[in-house]
């Protein structure tokens, strides 16, 4: 499928990627084998989305309720983490790539801490596409730290209480300096928002498709953003 010149290409899309365990179990394959290849899918959609034109590609990687997966699982998707964030420097030095995690990291291995850190500081002055992580993240969580550290700002004379509007809040979260998406994407067919960004997606369009996330692909993308096309977006009841 080719995209109609006329058509608006998102400038954030937001993805949570489900599927790899079910894509594993179809082919007889342990579930790290499906994680493994999703990570594969990544890379190529952020290389495509990078063409495209969208400004900023959020993927929920690693959320707060994974700690409770099997020890076994959870260690195999670290050091799957500390593999792809290697390759993800060279990826996103090919393709001008900035990289942003957001999430609580403080809970990961020093040496994960450690990559993170250095992936964000050897992207930062690249100029196409944002690639977002959202790592050791719930948005529930997200919103606890935003107004904890609000809290502590107000008791320390920082800022005024009487003075707090969305735009205040929303500086105080993870994705202070981002868009809020455009468009979210859901793979597997699963109809909820796994308390990812609950405070960002309060005017998101919604695509889910059935497609699991290790069989996305450009044409995947590409017939969401047709239906992103067809909505008629409204804001607040009024039309954007």
């Amino acid at each position: 499928m080719a995209l109609d010149e006329q058509m608006v290409i998102p400038q954030h899309v937001a993805l949570i990627l489900d599927g790899n365990g079910r894509w594993a179990k179809k082919r007889g394959l342990p579930r790290t084998m499906g994680h493994k290849e999703g990570c594969v899918t990544v890379e190529k959609t952020v290389e495509i989305a990078a063409r495209m034109g969208i400004r900023y590609l959020t993927v929920y990687g690693f959320s707060t309720e994974n700690w409770k997966r099997s020890a076994d699982e959870v260690g195999a998707l670290m050091q799957l983490f500390r593999f792809y964030m290697v390759r993800l420097l060279k990826i996103a030095s090919a393709n001008n790539v900035r990289v942003k995690m957001i999430g609580d990291r403080a809970r990961f291995d020093r040496d994960i801490i450690e990559g993170i850190n250095r992936l964000e500081s050897e992207t930062k002055d690249n100029t196409g596409l944002t690639f977002v992580i959202a790592v050791n993240y719930g948005g529930r969580d997200e919103i606890r730290r935003a107004a904890k550290r609000l809290a502590q700002d107000c008791t320390a004379g920082k800022v005024d209480a009487d003075q707090i509007d969305e735009a205040t809040f929303a500086s105080y979260l993870d994705t202070a300096d981002m868009p809020d998406p455009d468009l979210l994407i859901r793979t597997s067919g699963e109809l909820r928002l796994s308390n990812y960004l609950l405070w960002q997606l309060a005017y998101t369009e919604i695509v889910v498709t059935d497609c699991l996330w290790p069989d996305f692909n450009k044409e995947e993308l590409e017939k969401a953003i047709v239906q992103y096309n067809r909505r008629e977006r409204r804001f607040g009841g009024v039309k954007g």
